[in-house]
C-alpha cells in the first residue's frame, strides 16, 4: 500500500479555529489528534436512531442495488478489508459493499449537516449579528445598555464588529448612558458530546452564537468571546466619537429588545466551503446550533444539533446516529449506502450543486495532498481510533458524477487512504 505522507494526517486548518497538537510517542496505542478529529480510548456501541418525523416522497422511493458491471473488479480492489463502499450514478445505487454496515462517519457528519442546512436555509441566505436596545434612541442618546447579538455566524470578527460600530455611527449615535453587552443566551455555552473523549477539546473551542475571531487569540482558545465582541465594539464606537458609559461585559439580553444596527455574515455557501474544505470543527458545532435553534428551540445545544441531522436523515429515509455536527463523535454512525442515497437527493435539489463546491478538490485543503489529476469533489474524515472516512462525488471517463461514500474501521490510515484514493482512481477510469 502506499504510504501517505505525514502532512496529510497533521494538515493543519486555517486561523486559530483548529490548532494542531504536535505528534506525540504511540506509547500503548495512544492515539494522536488531527485538525479534523479527536480520538478516544473505547468505541461506542451502533445505536440506530428512528425516524422522528414522516418521510418526504423520496424517502419512499425504493433505493435498490442494481449492480453494475465493473462491480467485480471493484471488489476486487477493496478485498476483504473493514471498509464499506458504496457508488451511485444518476441516482441509482450501483455498488455497495458491506453498505448497511454503520460505520462511524468522522467528519463526513459535516457532510450531513451541510445537506441539512442548505435544504433548510439555502445556498444564498445569510446570518445575521446585531445590536439591540432596550429603549429608542433620542436625540443622538441611546439610554441603557446595547446588546450585541449574534445568530451563529461563526466567521464574525474584527471587520464585522467595525461595521456595526459604524452602521450606529450613521444613524447619528454619540453616547451610549450604559455599557456595550455580549449576548450569552442565544446558544447553550456547552462544549462536549456523548462520544467524545477529552483530547476533542484540543480541536474545538466553545461553540457560541456570538462568536468572535474564532473564539481564540494568540495564546489559543477563550472563553469569554460575547465579552470580547462587546470590548471591540466598545473601542471602534469611541474611535468613531461614540461616548459609551460603561464597561464592555456579557450577560443575557433582555427580550424584547429593538434592533438598532445590523451586520449579515458571507453567503452560506460560502462559509460552508471554509468548514468543509479544511474540516473546521468549531463553524459545525456552531452552524449545527443554529439549524437547531430554527427547527426546534432556542438556546440550542449540540445535541440539539444532531437531533435536527437525525430528523433531517430519516425525513428522507436514512436511519442515522448523530451525537454531534463535527464529526468528532466516536458515536456517530450511518451506512454507505445511506450516505450515497442522501447524496444522490442532494444532487436532484436546487442547492445541489453548491454543496459539491463546498467540498475539497485535489490539492486543495484537506485533498491538497491527494488523488492529483482526478476530477473529484469530497469531504474526508479521520478519527485516529483507525477510522477514515472519504464521501462526495467522482467525475467519471464516460462523462457525468460518480456519488460514492467510503467508510473504514480499523485500518491504519495510510492504508485507509491508498484504499480510498484508489476507489477513486477506479471510478474515475472504470465507472
Amino acid at each position: 500500500m502506499a504510504v501517505v505522507p505525514i502532512s496529510l494526517v497533521l494538515a493543519s486548518c486555517v486561523g486559530h479555529r483548529a490548532p494542531v497538537e504536535p505528534p506525540a510517542a504511540e506509547a500503548s496505542r495512544r492515539p494522536i489528534a488531527t485538525p479534523e478529529t479527536a480520538a478516544t480510548w473505547t468505541r461506542a456501541t451502533a445505536i440506530h436512531a428512528t425516524p422522528t418525523s414522516t418521510p418526504t416522497r423520496d424517502a419512499r422511493r425504493p433505493f435498490v442495488l442494481r449492480a453494475a458491471p465493473w462491480g467485480g473488479p471493484l471488489d476486487a480492489l477493496i478485498g476483504h478489508l473493514p471498509v464499506s463502499v458504496s457508488v451511485a450514478i444518476g441516482g441509482r445505487l450501483r455498488f455497495s459493499h458491506l453498505g448497511s454496515v454503520p460505520r462511524a462517519p468522522a467528519s463526513n457528519e459535516k457532510l450531513l449537516l451541510s445537506m441539512a442546512l442548505l435544504s433548510r436555509f439555502g445556498p444564498d441566505s445569510r446570518i445575521a449579528t446585531t445590536v439591540e436596545a432596550g429603549r429608542p434612541i433620542r436625540h443622538h442618546i441611546l439610554h441603557g445598555n446595547a446588546w450585541i447579538v449574534g445568530h451563529g455566524d461563526p466567521e464574525l470578527d474584527d471587520g464585522a464588529v467595525e461595521r456595526l460600530a459604524e452602521a450606529l455611527s450613521r444613524d447619528g449615535v454619540r453616547r451610549i448612558e450604559g455599557s456595550v453587552i455580549g449576548d450569552t443566551s442565544m446558544f447553550r455555552r456547552d462544549r462536549w458530546a456523548p462520544g467524545w473523549h477529552r483530547i476533542a477539546l484540543s480541536f474545538i473551542s466553545i461553540p457560541t452564537a456570538l462568536n468572535f475571531d474564532a473564539n481564540a487569540d494568540a495564546n489559543g482558545f477563550v472563553f469569554d468571546p460575547e465579552r470580547r465582541a462587546a470590548a471591540a465594539l466598545t473601542d471602534d464606537l469611541e474611535r468613531l466619537g461614540v461616548d459609551v458609559t460603561g464597561a464592555p461585559r456579557a450577560g443575557a439580553a433582555p427580550r424584547p429588545a429593538t434592533t438598532v444596527a445590523r451586520v449579515r455574515s458571507a453567503r452560506l455557501v460560502r462559509i460552508l466551503r471554509d468548514q468543509n474544505t479544511n474540516s473546521i470543527n468549531l463553524d459545525a458545532e456552531v452552524l449545527g446550533k443554529r439549524l437547531a435553534a430554527l427547527t426546534f428551540h432556542a438556546p440550542a445545544s449540540i445535541a440539539d444539533g444532531a437531533r435536527a441531522i437525525r430528523r433531517w436523515a430519516a425525513r428522507r429515509g436514512v436511519r442515522v446516529v448523530a451525537r454531534d455536527a463535527s464529526g468528532l463523535s466516536y458515536a456517530n454512525r450511518v451506512t454507505t449506502d445511506g450516505m450515497v442515497r442522501l447524496l444522490s437527493l442532494a444532487d436532484r435539489a436546487p442547492w445541489g450543486r453548491a454543496l459539491r463546491s463546498t467540498l475539497a478538490r485535489p490539492g486543495l485543503g484537506t485533498l491538497r495532498d491527494r488523488l492529483a489529476g482526478i476530477d473529484v469533489r469530497a469531504k474526508t474524515g479521520t478519527l485516529l481510533d483507525g477510522v477514515s472516512a472519504l464521501s462526495g462525488w467522482a467525475r467519471r471517463a464516460s462523462g457525468g458524477w460518480a456519488v460514492f461514500s467510503i467508510l473504514s474501521a480499523g485500518m491504519a490510515k495510510d492504508e485507509a487512504v491508498a484504499i480510498e484514493d484508489n476507489v477513486v482512481r477506479f471510478l474515475a477510469v472504470r465507472a
